[in-house]
């Protein structure tokens, strides 16, 4: 895979299914537009797929429970309304779609209600005079003439979005089959934001979540509340003991959704299945966890719980795979082991749907960036070849590592070869979070590298996630020790290999990749000939008030004393690195902001270091992942040039 082949890492979107009929929304990186082209795609059960729409910017599909109608998002071209995403319904047999909304910053993804007429949908209003929006003297100022921003909390901004407080995310409900219907006044106020609306089965009620005591204080807790579809005062209908998400109802009532628990750790938490029994009118209920917290991980962000007769469908991360798992309802603290599963592989499940029996999903592997595909009692059955133009490629295999660390803890990986004979040179990878996981699918970074001649070496060290609670809690307060253990193991592990070279390896990772790169280059720089680290925390003191999320990220792993941050900042030893050194960051970086690079790259200069610094312009935290795609490609070449000069 080269750089510019990140155009065949097509991605289908959590897919919508309703009787025969399957949609998914598919999205690519588009070189000569600069930006993502996305269509919907329908998928034949019997295999096969065909275009639903064009795009190029098509989204979010959603299908009526009665099968009659398909809402979607769609973004134009232009500015305001006319190139955000807007909320369109089209019939399921075919025809023209038409628009139901206008809204400046766009809306958010439908929800249909039982009647199948009515849409649920949040959306960001902006305050007057705001992101091109007329002011009260019927102007439009541009965004650098904006009135000053009047800032009381520390919650006001976020990586990715932007700022929060002056376009608050609010609930609407819309009639979508009411051709005279105009963009709906929002059923919520601008104190609070609602996310992950779903309807109660009766179609009276709208339930999301927002931050407790409706958002009256920065909170990273989340509450389960409703508020009747027509209007009226908002109730809470479950308070959540962390953070709350993807509420689902079963058909009985029951309602579940995904949540934390924060009593030991706010970041490393483990996400378990929760049920309640709402009282609607009647004050907040007691939920009940489901899955044991020390060994059930839910991937959320798979689509919400999905019941059936008896259990509740849900995503677990395990291990590096993302598998499919079933929670009886009469479930209480279940382990995983204990968890009848549905699917798992060596695979990570993107996202699933239910309709009825029927059960599909999107699924990654190793050499796919995700396909269709049905699950049920047989063998799975995969509708679609999306890959096909990325395998033509040429995908390198993931061989599995397993080792210890000195202090005998296993630690798991995988190492991606190149083609031909060696020693190659050698890259260890480390991933950010770091209480995500590196996971069995295909990783287009390992490929570029590999394709380019690198051995590549991936892993989850301590504090990842995907290996239980105590291993993701490893670190806390203790960066730097037991995770530099594990990354330099499976290292060790892979320079077992005769045809990889132990003298030309290099270290690289971003954000908290990042930081394990700058501390290695400076606690361990003699096991490499450079480091390229990419949207780095390098000094957690100031990441405290610069970071979007700093001023309860560090306190929770680090701790809240100014000497221990300093002495887990990679910034105190820049001194000691004498290898050669990226800094890699881009501008509008809010989660670990630009001044992270900018103090690194002087305080490297400064002690005679050869570093160099390279910024994004108009880029955040996301840039490899979803950025521009021809800054992914720029990336990626300075990436190799950068490793031909030094490896």
């Amino acid at each position: 895979m080269r750089p510019a082949d990140i155009e065949a890492l097509v991605a289908p979107g959590r897919p919508a299914l309703r009787g025969n009929l399957l949609l998914t929304a598919l999205k690519k990186p588009d070189l000569a537009t600069n930006a993502a082209h996305s269509s919907l795609r329908r998928v034949a059960l019997d295999g096969g797929e065909t275009a639903w729409t064009h795009g190029p910017r098509d989204s979010a599909p959603a299908i009526s429970p009665d099968g009659r109608w398909v809402a979607f998002l769609r973004a134009g071209d232009g500015k305001g309304a006319e190139g955000s995403p807007q909320l369109h319904v089209m019939p399921a047999d075919g025809g023209d779609a038409r628009r139901l909304t206008s809204l400046h910053l766009g809306a958010g993804e439908p929800v249909w209600a039982p009647d199948s007429r009515r849409i649920a949908f949040t959306a960001r209003l902006p305050e007057p005079g705001r992101y091109g929006t007329e002011d009260a003297d019927g102007e439009t100022p541009e965004p650098a003439a904006e009135a000053p921003r009047r800032i009381t909390r520390m919650d006001y901004r976020i990586d990715d979005i932007g700022f929060l407080r002056d376009r608050m995310q609010r609930l609407f409900v819309i009639d979508a089959l009411d051709e005279d219907a105009t963009d709906p006044e929002p059923l919520t106020g601008d104190g609070f934001d609602v996310t992950g609306p779903v309807w109660t089965p009766d179609g009276t009620r709208v339930v999301f979540t927002t931050p407790p005591d409706w958002d009256a204080a920065e909170s990273d807790l989340r509450d389960v509340c409703a508020i009747s579809a027509s209007g009226g005062e908002p109730e809470v209908v479950v308070r959540g003991a962390g953070f709350s998400e993807r509420p689902a109802f079963g058909a009985d009532g029951t309602l579940f959704y995904f949540g934390q628990s924060f009593d030991e750790h706010r970041e490393a938490a483990m996400t378990g299945l929760y049920a309640a029994t709402p009282e609607f009118g009647a004050g907040p209920v007691k939920a009940r966890r489901l899955t044991d917290i020390e060994t059930v991980d839910c991937e959320a962000s798979a689509g919400p719980p999905a019941p059936r007769e008896g259990d509740v469908l849900v995503a677990v991360r395990n291990r590096g795979a993302v598998e499919l798992r079933a929670v009886p309802f009469t479930a209480a603290d279940a382990p995983l082991a204990d968890l009848p599963v549905v699917y798992a592989d060596r695979t990570a499940l993107r996202s699933f749907t239910l309709d009825g029996s029927v059960l599909a999903a999107v699924i990654a592997t190793p050499s796919t960036s995700g396909e269709v595909v049905l699950l049920g009692d047989g063998e799975p059955r995969v509708l679609t070849d999306y890959s096909k133009p990325l395998r033509d490629k040429g995908i390198r295999p993931m061989i599995e590592l397993e080792t210890t660390a000195p202090d005998g803890y296993p630690v798991h990986g995988w190492l991606v070869l190149p083609e031909g004979e060696g020693p190659h040179p050698v890259l260890r990878v480390v991933h950010g979070g770091p209480f995500t996981q590196q996971d069995w699918a295909v990783f287009d970074e390992a490929q570029v590298y590999a394709a380019a001649g690198y051995a590549v070496v991936l892993g989850n060290p301590r504090g990842s996630a995907g290996y239980g609670q105590t291993h993701g809690h490893s670190i806390t307060e203790a960066f730097g020790t037991v995770d530099v253990d594990d990354v330099l193991a499976l290292l060790d592990k892979a320079l077992e290999q005769p045809d990889l070279d132990a003298a030309r390896v290099g270290i690289m990772g971003g954000s908290y990749g990042g930081f394990m790169t700058s501390w290695l280059a400076a606690h361990h720089g003699e096991r490499f000939k450079a480091a390229w680290s990419e949207r780095a925390v390098n000094a957690w003191d100031s990441m405290v008030g610069s970071s979007d999320i700093g001023y309860f990220f560090v306190d929770a792993y680090i701790g809240a004393s100014p000497d221990v941050q300093r002495e887990k900042s990679p910034l105190s030893y820049a001194a000691q690195i004498k290898i050669p050194f990226a800094v890699v960051h881009s501008e509008q970086d809010w989660r670990c902001p630009l001044e992270q690079a900018q103090r690194m790259f002087v305080a490297l200069r400064r002690a005679g270091a050869p570093a160099e610094m390279l910024l994004f312009p108009g880029e955040g935290h996301e840039l490899s992942r979803s950025g521009r795609p021809r800054h992914r490609v720029q990336r990626f070449e300075a990436i190799l040039e950068w490793w031909g000069r030094h490896l």
